[in-house]
């Protein structure tokens, strides 16, 4: 006879895993692939082969997933360097992120992300946290950097950002030029001299 008291053995954790896994590829590749159409909470399940109470269980919304998976994506493809040198990092950051968002599903999520975060105000928001999340990470590079000396005090972390990322972005969306690892170097060394 089994004690209620004693810890349920956990037998499921992988299966667990697998399936979080499953629902965060397909909701990346449903969005990637979404061209206008609403990504759904039935569409991603479906896609993953889970129920949607599943999804409901570990995320509050639709949008939840879709940010989970954008960042968990996004940690995959860009991991935050810490080399010691404010250089090396700001250009591995800047390598990583400009060749992560020429990939797909990258590429293609986050371009129909930005277009319908124009129309919902939900994805608006979804948009901010991630990237916030993302402007974190640079800020850290940044700060790390400062507190060896290797940046002026005075010098505005804020705008050395903005300046990344509104590079990115520019680049990004309107796609006139490239975004290579070449281009993320020489956008690293600018945002230092």
């Amino acid at each position: 006879m089994h004690d209620s008291n004693e810890p349920r053995p956990h037998t499921g954790r992988r299966r667990n895993e697998a399936a979080r896994r499953a629902i965060l590829d397909a909701a990346l590749e449903l969005l990637a692939d979404a061209d206008g159409a609403p990504v759904s909470v039935e569409t991603i399940a479906r896609a993953a082969g889970v129920g949607k109470q599943t999804l409901y269980r570990w995320w509050p919304s639709k949008g939840a997933v879709l940010l989970e998976a954008l960042t968990d994506r996004a940690a995959q493809d860009v991991p935050a360097p810490d080399t010691g040198s404010v250089r090396e990092d700001l250009r591995a950051l800047a390598v990583a992120t400009f060749e992560a968002s020429r990939r797909p599903p990258s590429a293609p999520a986050l371009r129909t992300l930005v277009r319908e975060a124009a129309r919902d105000a939900h994805l608006a928001e979804l948009m901010r946290t991630f990237t916030q999340g993302r402007r974190d990470a640079v800020r850290a590079v940044l700060e790390r950097g400062r507190e060896r000396g290797e940046l002026a005090p005075d010098r505005d972390l804020d705008l050395l950002v903005d300046q990344f990322y509104g590079f990115f972005w520019y680049r990004f969306l309107l796609g006139h030029a490239p975004l290579d690892a070449a281009t993320a170097v020489r956008c690293a060394d600018e945002l230092l001299r």
